[in-house]
C-alpha cells in the first residue's frame, strides 16, 4: 500500500481511551482491540516460523492434499495423537516423524508434504502465516452471531484455504477491486480542509489539519455496525448498497488488520462519500457521547482540541457530507484562481484564497441511545464533546468550478501577488488585532469571539408532542419565555408562551453559561418560501455587546441549510432600526399571494423583508470584508512604494503646445490611469483592424479598409490637419461595413446606429451645421 499524502493517518490513541479496532468475530471485552487480537496473532505467527523446519512441515501437512500414488482424496494430514485441547503450556514438544500415518488416509506425513521438499523458507513461513490465519477464522466463523458476517469470514476462509493447497496468493475474487468510489474519504476530507479553511493563519490551519487526521484516523478504525443492526435502525435505507458496502470493509479493511496474509487498505483511502454518509451519524454522535462521560480523563494538551474544535470541524464536515451540492466531492475540485486539480498535499502548504470558515446552528443533540449500536466487537472511541452540537447551512456556496475556469480579465491583480499580500495579512505579527472598541471593528465581532472560545453556544430548539421531553430544551423554552416576555412588555405572556411551546415555531436560542439570554422565535412556511419572524430579544444586560446581529446571521445561515430566501416580520418603531442594520427593508420581495393569511398581522408594526443570498457566509461576512479591506490597503501601499519617483516637469508649454494627450505625461500610467474606452455600445465591430481569418476576402472587397484603433493612432501623430479628414475616415469605417455586410446582419445595425450617434454628436459640437 502506498503512503497517503497530505492529512496521514495518525496513531489511533486519541484522548484518554483512544480508538482500538477489534479482532474480528471477539467479543466486546477490553482485551478484544488491536493490542490483544493483532499482538496475539502476530505472536503465534513468529514462534512458529522460528520451528525447525519438520515441525513446519508438520503444520502444513494439516493444510495439504494427499500426493501418495493411487486415489486418495485426503485433504490434509491428521495426526494419529491429536494435541489435548486446550494445549498444556508445560508439555514437551514431540519430534516430527515423517513416517508417521495419517488418521484418514493412513498415508504418511512424508506423502502430504511432497511438494514442500524443494519449498525456500521464506515461502514456508508465508504458507505458515496463512496456515494460522486459517486458524483464527475458523474460530471466527464458529463465534460470529450475524449471519452476514459469519458468510464473509466463511468465503476468506475457504479463500485462505484455498492458497495453501494451491501454493498462491489469497486473491479476492470481486466484480471491482479498489478504490470502490471517487473521490475517496481522505480526499474528500483534505478538499474540505482546503475549502472551508485556507484562509486561516497557519497556526489555527495547523489546529485544523489535526482534526482532520484525528477524524480519518477514527473511520479507518471505526467498528461498521452489521446490515441487520443497521437494518433495525434504519429501516428503509438502502439495504443492499450498504452490505456490499460492509462486504468490501469486512475483506478489505476489517479482517486484513489480523490476517495479514489478505491485503489491507484503509477505509478512508478505497470507501467514499457513500459510506460515510453510511456511518457519520452514528459514529458522530457515540464519540461525543463517550467524550462527555470521559472527558475527565483527557489530557490537559488535547483538552481544547477535543472538547472544543473537533465538535465544530464535525459539524462543518457533516453539513458537507450529507450536501447534494457540496463542491468538496467533485474529482474536478479546484481551489485556485488558476484552475487545476488540488492534490492532496496542497493542504499542507501555503494555500490560496478560499471560502472562510462559517459554523451555523443546529438543535440539541439527542439521546445517545437512539443512536444506533455498534457491533460488539469493539469499544466505542473515546474522543470529544461539543459545547454546541450542531448541523449547518448546506453548501450552495460560491465557489463554484465555473467561477475559478473563468477567463482572467486585462487589469486582474495576478494571482502571485494576491497570495503574498495574503501571506502578509493572515501573519499575526505582520498586523496588529482590531481592538474590539476600535471604530473599525464589526458589531458581531465580540460575539463571535465568544463563541469560538465557547462562552456562548446557538442552538435551534423546539417543542415536540410526539418525542419524549427534553429537560434540558423545556428548560431553554422556560427562558426564551422569560427573556420575551420581559424584554416586549406590550406584548401578552399568554401569546409569548403559546408561540415559544407551539410545535410548529422554532427558536433559535442564545446561551451563555448554561442559560438562555436571547433568541429569535420563527416559523417556517417552506411552501410559500419565506419564514416569518415573531420574536426578537436579547437581555436587557447583555445588550450592545453584538449578541442580536450575530444571532440574526446565524438564523440566515440556518434557513440557507433549509434553502428558504426569505424572512418576513412585523416590527414596532423601537425594532425599524436593528432590522435595517440586519439588511431588512420596506421592499417587500415576496408576492403578497405568498404571505397573506399566512402570517400574523400587528396593529401599529410596519412589514420588513429580507432577502437571503446563499453565496453569503453571514457568520463570517464581516471577517471577509475585513480581510477584502487589508489586501486593498497593502496593493495600495506597495503601488504607492511603486510610483515614488519624481519626473521633470512639462517644458513643452514654454514651446507654444496649447495641450497634449495625458497619456503623454511621464508617470501618469504608472499610477494606474488608463484612457477611457470607448463607451459606445455599438463601437466593438471597429475598435481594430478586421482580421482576415475572422473575414476571408474582406481585404479584395474593400480596398481603404478604417477602424477606431487606426484613426486614433492617426491622431496622435497629428495626421488629422483638418476636420474633413477625421470625418472622411469616419464615415470610410460606416462605408465599408455597409459595403462588406449584408443589411440584416448585426454589423450593418452596428454601422447605422454609430453613424447616427457620431453626427448627432459632431453637430452638438457646432463641427458641421445642424
Amino acid at each position: 500500500m502506498a503512503d497517503s499524502a497530505g492529512i496521514q493517518q495518525g496513531s489511533p490513541a486519541i484522548g484518554a481511551a483512544g480508538l482500538v479496532p477489534a479482532a474480528p468475530g471477539a467479543g466486546g471485552t477490553e482485551g478484544s482491540g488491536a493490542a490483544g487480537g493483532s499482538a496475539r496473532i502476530a505472536a503465534k505467527k513468529a514462534q512458529l516460523r522460528s520451528s525447525p523446519r519438520p515441525k513446519k512441515l508438520e503444520k502444513l501437512g494439516v493444510y495439504s492434499s494427499c500426493k501418495a500414488e493411487g486415489p486418495c482424496k485426503c485433504n490434509g494430514w491428521k495426526s494419529q495423537n491429536p494435541p489435548p485441547t486446550p494445549p498444556q503450556t508445560d508439555q514437551q514438544t514431540n519430534a516430527v516423524n515423517l513416517q508417521e500415518p495419517c488418521r484418514s488416509c493412513s498415508h504418511t506425513l512424508g506423502d502430504h508434504v511432497t511438494h514442500l521438499e524443494n519449498v525456500s523458507e521464506d515461502e514456508m513461513n508465508r504458507l505458515l502465516g496463512i496456515v494460522l490465519d486459517v486458524e483464527y477464522l475458523y474460530t471466527c466463523v464458529h463465534k460470529e452471531e450475524d449471519a452476514d458476517t459469519k458468510q464473509v469470514y466463511f468465503s476468506l476462509f475457504k479463500l485462505l484455504r484455498k492458497s495453501i493447497l494451491q501454493m498462491g496468493k489469497p486473491m479476492l475474487e470481486a466484480q471491482e477491486s479498489p478504490p470502490f468510489e471517487k473521490p475517496s474519504i481522505e480526499q474528500g476530507v483534505n478538499n474540505f480542509v482546503q475549502y472551508k479553511f485556507s484562509h486561516l493563519p497557519s497556526k489555527e490551519r495547523q489546529t485544523i489539519m489535526e482534526l482532520a487526521k484525528m477524524f480519518l484516523n477514527q473511520i479507518n478504525y471505526w467498528q461498521l455496525e452489521t446490515p441487520s443492526q443497521r437494518r433495525q435502525r434504519v429501516p428503509n435505507d438502502d439495504a443492499a448498497g450498504y452490505k456490499a458496502n460492509y462486504t468490501r470493509w469486512l475483506c478489505y479493511c476489517n479482517v486484513p488488520q489480523f490476517c495479514d496474509s489478505l491485503p489491507r487498505y484503509e477505509t478512508t483511502q478505497i470507501f467514499g462519500r457513500t459510506l460515510l454518509r453510511s456511518v457519520f451519524t452514528v459514529m458522530r454522535k457515540q464519540l461525543l457521547e463517550q467524550a462527555r462521560q470521559e472527558k475527565d480523563k483527557l489530557p490537559p494538551e488535547k483538552r481544547t482540541l477535543i472538547l472544543t474544535h473537533f465538535p465544530k470541524f464535525l459539524s462543518m464536515l457533516e453539513e458537507e457530507v450529507y450536501s447534494h451540492s457540496s463542491p468538496i466531492w467533485s474529482q474536478d475540485f479546484l481551489a485556485g484562481a488558476a484552475g487545476g486539480q488540488i492534490p492532496i498535499h496542497t493542504v499542507i502548504s501555503a494555500p490560496p484564497v478560499s471560502r472562510p470558515i462559517y459554523y451555523s446552528t443546529s438543535p440539541v443533540s439527542v439521546d445517545p441511545s437512539t443512536c444506533g449500536s455498534v457491533s460488539p466487537a469493539r469499544k466505542p472511541a473515546s474522543v470529544l464533546e461539543s459545547n454546541s452540537v450542531g448541523e449547518k447551512r448546506k453548501a450552495s456556496e460560491p465557489l463554484h468550478h465555473e467561477e475559478n475556469k473563468r477567463p482572467r480579465v486585462l487589469g486582474d491583480i495576478p494571482m502571485d501577488l494576491i497570495n503574498e499580500v495574503m501571506a502578509t495579512i493572515t501573519d499575526p505579527a505582520a498586523i496588529p488585532e482590531t481592538s474590539l472598541l476600535s471604530a473599525h471593528s464589526a458589531r458581531d465581532e465580540a460575539a463571535r469571539l465568544e463563541e469560538r472560545r465557547g462562552v456562548i453556544e446557538f442552538h435551534v430548539i423546539g417543542n415536540s408532542l410526539n418525542q419524549k421531553p427534553n429537560k434540558r430544551i423545556l428548560m431553554w423554552l422556560v427562558g426564551l419565555q422569560n427573556v420575551f416576555s420581559h424584554q416586549l412588555p406590550r406584548m401578552p405572556k399568554e401569546y409569548i408562551t403559546r408561540l415559544v411551546f407551539d410545535p410548529k415555531h422554532k427558536t433559535l436560542s442564545l446561551i451563555k453559561d448554561g442559560r438562555v439570554i436571547g433568541g429569535i422565535c420563527f416559523r417556517m412556511f417552506p411552501s410559500q418560501g419565506f419564514t416569518e419572524i415573531v420574536f426578537c430579544a436579547v437581555t436587557s444586560n447583555e445588550q450592545v455587546k453584538g449578541y442580536g446581529t450575530h444571532l440574526m446571521n446565524h438564523l440566515k445561515e440556518y434557513h440557507i441549510k433549509h434553502e428558504i430566501l426569505n424572512f418576513l416580520t412585523y416590527a414596532d418603531e423601537y425594532a425599524i432600526g436593528y432590522f435595517k442594520k440586519q439588511g431588512f427593508s420596506k421592499d417587500i420581495k415576496v408576492p403578497k399571494a405568498k404571505y397573506v393569511g399566512y402570517i400574523k398581522d400587528y396593529e401599529g408594526a410596519t412589514l420588513m423583508g429580507c432577502e437571503l443570498n446563499p453565496s453569503i457566509p453571514y457568520t463570517e461576512f464581516s471577517v471577509i470584508i475585513k480581510k477584502q479591506k487589508e489586501i486593498i490597503k497593502k496593493l495600495i501601499e506597495r503601488k504607492q512604494a511603486q510610483i515614488r519617483k519624481i519626473y521633470p516637469g512639462l517644458s513643452c508649454f514654454k514651446d507654444g503646445v496649447r495641450q497634449i494627450p495625458i497619456e503623454s505625461i511621464p508617470g501618469i500610467r504608472e499610477t494606474g490611469w488608463k484612457p477611457a474606452a470607448k463607451g459606445h455600445q455599438n463601437a466593438w465591430p471597429f475598435m481594430e483592424p478586421v482580421k482576415k481569418t475572422e473575414a476571408p476576402g474582406y481585404y479584395q472587397v474593400i480596398r481603404f479598409p478604417m477602424d477606431l484603433k487606426t484613426m486614433s493612432e492617426r491622431l496622435k501623430s497629428r495626421y488629422y490637419t483638418t476636420r474633413k479628414l477625421f470625418m472622411a475616415d469616419m464615415q470610410r469605417i460606416f462605408t465599408n461595413c455597409r459595403e462588406y455586410n449584408p443589411p440584416e446582419s448585426e454589423y450593418y445595425k452596428c454601422a447605422n446606429i454609430l453613424e447616427k450617434f457620431f453626427y448627432t454628436k459632431i453637430k452638438e459640437a457646432g463641427l458641421i451645421e445642424k
